[in-house]
C-alpha cells in the first residue's frame, strides 16, 4: 500500500504540474536598467559602492513629496529615476501566498503549502524548519523572476509566544516556549533569506528574499471579550519581558540577521509598540544591532491617534513613529500626514531620510537596483522551481514529522493494511482539503483530503460528514451511527477550522464546537471496535472525555498539516510512518478560560490563585503536557557524559556573588561577560535507543529543573532539542552544548538575567543528571 500512496502522489504531481506552471513569463520589475542611459550616471546604480552610500545618494535626489510617497507599503514608481513601484507587503508564513505583492494568476498559479507553523513546531527539528524556509524563499524568488511579484519582502515568521490557548493566531507560531520560538526564527529566517543553516553565508548582504519577524512585542490577543488588539494595553513585567516575550525577537535579530521587523498594534505598558523609541531604536537597533526596516502592522499608525488616543493629532502620531524608529507604514496614514507634520515642525526631514535609507537599503540587498535580477545571483530560479516534487515531498515530510499521537490504547494503531476490510470515515473535517492549510494560506500544489488518502488504503470506505459544518450546530448523529455500525474500523476527523480560530477571532472556550462531542461519543458507543479520533486544530482543545473513554482507542493531533496532511495522516494510521511529534503547547482543561486573556503575567500568584501560564510556570491540571507525544516505538535514554557538574559563582566573575532578599546567592549574567560564558560551556551526551519494531524519527528534549526553585523561577525549562532518526533496535548519541549564562540563569524581577546557587537536574525522558551551582 506504500507504493500505492506514492503512485497517488506522483500521479497528482504529474497531472497538476502543467496547470501550476506555464511557459508564459514577463520581466520582473527592477531599477538601474543598463538599457536606460539616464540611470548609468547615478551612484545609487553602482553595485560596487556600499549599500548605505547608494541609499543615501538615492534619497538625496528625492523631493519631499517623493520621499513621503515611499513611506507606505504600496510605494509608487519614481519614473524620473527609473525606479518601479514596490509592494512591501507579501506573506509566506508556511508557503508563498498569492496576494498583495504576489500575484499567482499568471504562469505560476500555486505554491507549496507546508503545514501550519504550530504543527511544524511539533517536529522540534531546526534543520527541517530551515529547509522549509529555504524552499519558500526559492519559490518566492521564482515567482518574482517570472514577473508575478512587485515585492520580495515577506512579513513572516510570526514568533510571538503562544501564551494563551484561546489565541486565534497561535496556530501561526511554533508554540509556547521562547527557546523553541527563537530557534524556529533563526532556522526559518536563514532559510528564506538564502543564508546557510549555521549562518554567516550572507556576508555580502545579498538576500534571496527578505524575512520580517513579527509582532514586536507582547502581542497575543486579537479579539476577546470585547477587547481587541487595536486598543489593548499589554501590562508586562520586566521579568516576563526578559525571559519570555523578547528572546525570540533577540535571536531573530542577533542570530538570524532578519532584514525586517513588524511592530505590533498593542500598547506595551502604556506606549504603542510602533511609537516606542526604547523598543525600536534602543533595543532592536542599538542593543541587538538590527540592520533592516521596521514596518507597522496594517493601520497600526492610525490607531495611535484614532483609537488609543495616545497622539493628539494625526501629525503627532506620524512624528511619534518615525522618531521612534519605524520606517514604513502598512496603510496610508504616513502618506496623508507626513508632509503636514513637517510643515507643522513636528517632524524633521532627517527623520524621513533615516527611514528611507533603511527601506532602499533592503531593496538594494534584494538585488532590485542592480539591473535585471535574472542576470544576477538567484536569477536562475524560475517557474520550474515552484511546486517541485522535492518541495512537495518536503511538505509531506513536515506533516509526518509534526503529527502527534496522543493516545493508543492496546496498540489500536496502526491499523493493519491487510486486515481492514472496511472503514468508516466520519466528521466535518474529513473531506475538506482547504481546512488542512490553516490561515495565511496560498493556493496549494495539490489538494488531498484525509478521506481521499484513507480511501487509497481501504477500498470499502464509507463516509458521513456527521455535522452540518465544523461548528456542528446541527448533527446527523443517527445516520453517522448507522454508517459506523457497518464498518470494521472507524476514523473520526473532527476539531476546528478558521471559523473558530483565526486572526481577529480568539476562542471563548477550549471545547470542541457545537455537537461534536455528542457525535464522537455516540459513534464510539456504536462502533464494533474502539475508534480513532483525529483532531485538526491549531490551539488546544479539552478532549478529556476522549482521553478517558475506552471506546476511543486512538487520538491523533494533526494541527493544520498542509497540502500533504491527508496523506501523512493515512500513512500514520496504517503504519507506513511511525509518528514522533511532540506537543509544542500545553493542553489545558476548559476551566482555564476563567483566567482573563488580558492578564499577561507568566508567573503564578499564590495569593490570588492566578495559575501562571505555559509548562514553565503553570502547575495546574493538564489534559496533555508540553512535549508529550507517543510513538509506535518505545525510546529509552541515558546520560553518557557531562563534562562538568559543578559551577562556582565566584570563579565565573571578578564580581563576587551577592545575596537576594531570600538569602540566595546570585551573580548577574552581565557581570560574567560573554567571553567567560563561552569558556564555561559544558557538553552533555545523551544516548537514545529505539526499543521498538519500527524505524522512527524522534525528538529528544532536554530540560533543566531547579531543585526547590523559588517564587518566579520556572518549574522547568527546555534548554535543547534534537530530532534523531533511528532504525528499530538502533542506538544513537546526541550532544548538547549548555551555556550556564543562558541555560542555568533566570530573569529576576528587575529583568536582569541571573545565575543562582542551588541544585539542578538535567532531565530527558525519565532520566535525570544532577548539576549544582555553588558559591
Amino acid at each position: 500500500m506504500q507504493l500505492h500512496i506514492f503512485s497517488l502522489i506522483n500521479l497528482i504531481f504529474l497531472t497538476t504540474l502543467p496547470q501550476l506552471i506555464s511557459t508564459e513569463s514577463t520581466q520582473p520589475p527592477f531599477a538601474c536598467d543598463s538599457a536606460n542611459p539616464s540611470t548609468k550616471s547615478y551612484p545609487f546604480c553602482e553595485p560596487a559602492l556600499p549599500v548605505l552610500h547608494r541609499a543615501q545618494d538615492l534619497v538625496s535626489r528625492l523631493t519631499l513629496d517623493e520621499k513621503v510617497s515611499q513611506l507606505i507599503n504600496s510605494a509608487p514608481a519614481l519614473p524620473r529615476l527609473g525606479i518601479p513601484a514596490y509592494q512591501w507587503w507579501s506573506e509566506a508564513l508556511h508557503g508563498v501566498v498569492g496576494w498583495s505583492g504576489i500575484q499567482l494568476d499568471g504562469g505560476i498559479r500555486s505554491a507549496t503549502s507546508f503545514p501550519q507553523v504550530i504543527l511544524t513546531g511539533a517536529a522540534f527539528d531546526p534543520l527541517l524548519w530551515y529547509r522549509i524556509g529555504q524552499a519558500i524563499g526559492k519559490e518566492a524568488r521564482g515567482v518574482y523572476n517570472e514577473g508575478q511579484a512587485t515585492g520580495m519582502t515577506f512579513w513572516s515568521p510570526n514568533i510571538n509566544v503562544f501564551r494563551d490557548p484561546r489565541w486565534g493566531r497561535g496556530q501561526e507560531t511554533p508554540g509556547e516556549d521562547p527557546v523553541v520560538a527563537a530557534r524556529y526564527a533563526v532556522s526559518y529566517v536563514r532559510g528564506i533569506q538564502g543564508d546557510s543553516f549555521g549562518g554567516g553565508a550572507l556576508r555580502d548582504g545579498h538576500l534571496q528574499a527578505s524575512a520580517c519577524c513579527k509582532h514586536f512585542t507582547a502581542y497575543d490577543l486579537d479579539n476577546w471579550n470585547g477587547i481587541n488588539r487595536f486598543g489593548f494595553n499589554a501590562i508586562v513585567t520586566k521579568q516576563d519581558m526578559a525571559d519570555t516575550y523578547q528572546p525570540p525577537f533577540q535571536s531573530c535579530v542577533e542570530k538570524a540577521r532578519a532584514s525586517g521587523i513588524m511592530c505590533a498594534y498593542n500598547q506595551l505598558n502604556g506606549v504603542p509598540n510602533c511609537a516606542d523609541y526604547d523598543l525600536l531604536s534602543n533595543t532592536a537597533r542599538r542593543k541587538w544591532g538590527f540592520q533592516g526596516y521596521i514596518v507597522s502592522d496594517c493601520d497600526a499608525v492610525s490607531i495611535i491617534h484614532d483609537v488609543q488616543k495616545y497622539a493628539k493629532s494625526p501629525e503627532d502620531a506620524v512624528a511619534e513613529v518615525l522618531k521612534a524608529g519605524m520606517d514604513v507604514n502598512c496603510g496610508s496614514y504616513l502618506k496623508n500626514y507626513t508632509k503636514s507634520a513637517v510643515e507643522q515642525k513636528k517632524l524633521s526631514i532627517s527623520d524621513i531620510d533615516r527611514a528611507l535609507h533603511n527601506l532602499f537599503s533592503v531593496r538594494m540587498r534584494l538585488g532590485l537596483f542592480n539591473g535585471n535580477p535574472r542576470n544576477l545571483r538567484f536569477g536562475n530560479i524560475g517557474a520550474n522551481q515552484v511546486c517541485t516534487k522535492e518541495h512537495q515531498d518536503l511538505a509531506l515530510e513536515a506533516a509526518r514529522s509534526g503529527i502527534v499521537l496522543l493516545k493508543n490504547s492496546n496498540k489500536l494503531l496502526p491499523l493493519k493494511k491487510t486486515n481492514t476490510p472496511s472503514l468508516a470515515v466520519i466528521g466535518p473535517n474529513a473531506n475538506v482539503p482547504h481546512t488542512l492549510l490553516g490561515n495565511y494560506e496560498g493556493p496549494p500544489c495539490k489538494k488531498i483530503s484525509p478521506l481521499q488518502a484513507l480511501q487509497e488504503y481501504v477500498r470499502d470506505t464509507l463516509y458521513h460528514q456527521g455535522c452540518n459544518a465544523v461548528n456542528c450546530s446541527t448533527a446527523e448523529i443517527e445516520q453517522a451511527v448507522e454508517v459506523a455500525k457497518k464498518a470494521d474500523y472507524v476514523v473520526l476527523v473532527m476539531g476546528l477550522d478558521q471559523g473558530q480560530e483565526r486572526e481577529y477571532q480568539d476562542r471563548d472556550d477550549l471545547l470542541l464546537p457545537g455537537m461534536q462531542q455528542s457525535l464522537i461519543e455516540s459513534v464510539a458507543r456504536a462502533a464494533k471496535r474502539p475508534v480513532v479520533l483525529v483532531l485538526l486544530c491549531g490551539g488546544p482543545v479539552d478532549v478529556s472525555f476522549a482521553k478517558r473513554n475506552p471506546k476511543i482507542g486512538g487520538i491523533l493531533w494533526a494541527g493544520y498539516p498542509g497540502e500533504s496532511g491527508g496523506i501523512a495522516l493515512a500513512e500514520i494510521i496504517f503504519g507506513d510512518h511511525n509518528p514522533g511529534g511532540k506537543l509544542p503547547i500545553t493542553w489545558y482543561p476548559n476551566e482555564f478560560v476563567k483566567v482573563p486573556m488580558t492578564d499577561m503575567r507568566m508567573r503564578p500568584d499564590p495569593l490570588t490563585g492566578y495559575p501562571g501560564r505555559t509548562y514553565r510556570f503553570y502547575k495546574g491540571e493538564k489534559v496533555f503536557k508540553f512535549g508529550y507525544g507517543l510513538s509506535y516505538s518505545k525510546y529509552s535514554y541515558e546520560f553518557i557524559s557531562v563534562t562538568q557538574n559543578k559551577f562556582n559563582l565566584n570563579q565565573l566573575s571578578a564580581t563576587k556573588a551577592v545575596k537576594d532578599s531570600n538569602s540566595v546567592h546570585y551573580l548577574s549574567v552581565s557581570d560574567v561577560g560573554k567571553e567567560t560564558c563561552e569558556k564555561a560551556k559544558i557538553s552533555a551526551v545523551v544516548g537514545v535507543k529505539n526499543e521498538g519494531e519500527m524505524d522512527g524519527k524522534h525528538p529528544v528534549l532536554l530540560f533543566v529543573r531547579q531543585e526547590g526553585a523559588g517564587i518566579g523561577s520556572p518549574v522547568k525549562q527546555l534548554v535543547g532539542f534534537h530530532s534523531v532518526v533511528l532504525k528499530a533496535g538502533e542506538r544513537g548519541e546526541i550532544g548538547f552544548e549548555l551555556n550556564p549564562c543562558e541555560h542555568l540563569s533566570r530573569a529576576n524581577e528587575d529583568g536582569l538575567m541571573v545565575i543562582e546557587e542551588g541544585a539542578r537536574f538535567l532531565n530527558v525522558g525519565d532520566k535525570k543528571y544532577p548539576i549544582s551551582v555553588e558559591v
